[in-house]
């Protein structure tokens, strides 16, 4: 059974993406979509199938937090706004993430994976790969077939055997996103699978025929990441 989603948000651009990114994510579907907080609360006064709030913070007539307080028994939150300055305002009432306009689907899958989900109870939501924004379309990249990631400014280029994806985002988010019994990242800009390493030094990892450097910040976290492998 699907997890049914409210949208609360004043923008329709933001609107659609979130709606956009809902159509993506197996097990969820939206069930109703809200300009602002009054018309939010007559839908949740009124239905009780609600299992997911998406809620903006900069509404008219209330604001998104505020309007999470008057809520006795509110759904799983999930902010979705271009204010990080209310971040530890948001996590205090309990949400379960706090995401930042613009937002990747690889994010919103995230934090849609934290959601505590009682409807499902032979699989949860998938962990073992993730759709990436790559030339128009959302390409499915399977975390196995990974082999390195590098990081170019705000570009990463995901190789993978044979090819890569040049993706619009930050390594830093990626690295969250990855498992991290399986990759771990060795420089500022390379994040590498560890079942793909051919040998390594002090100073460089061998991988798909390619040597990269291990960067000083990350020397003693990688030696201690492949000893726990071992």
């Amino acid at each position: 059974m699907n997890l049914k989603c409210l949208i609360v948000d004043d923008e329709p651009i933001a609107q659609n993406i979130v709606k956009g990114f809902i159509a993506d994510t197996p097990d969820l579907e939206v069930f109703a979509i809200c300009d602002n907080a009054m018309e939010a609360l007559k839908i949740l006064r009124e239905h009780h199938q609600v299992d997911i709030l998406f809620l903006d913070i900069e509404m008219p007539k209330i604001m998104g937090l505020s309007f999470l307080k008057t809520l006795s028994h509110p759904p799983q939150t999930i902010i979705t706004t271009a204010y990080r300055e209310f971040a530890v305002e948001g996590f205090e009432l309990d949400v379960v993430d706090y995401l930042l306009k613009p937002f990747s689907f690889e994010r919103f899958l995230k934090a849609v994976n934290k959601i505590n989900n009682p409807k499902k109870t032979e699989h949860t939501l998938p962990n073992t790969y993730a759709y990436f924004k790559v030339d128009r379309k959302n390409v499915r990249v399977d975390f196995d077939e990974i082999i390195f990631i590098e990081g170019l400014s705000n570009y990463v280029k995901i190789h993978v055997k044979n090819k890569h994806h040049v993706v619009y985002h930050k390594l830093i988010d990626l690295e969250q996103l990855l498992p991290s019994d399986q990759f771990v990242r060795i420089h500022k800009s390379y994040i590498i699978a560890m079942n793909k390493i051919k040998a390594y030094g002090n100073d460089y990892v061998e991988i798909n025929d390619t040597q990269l450097s291990i960067g000083n910040t990350y020397k003693d976290h990688f030696c201690n990441t492949m000893k726990k492998s071992e």
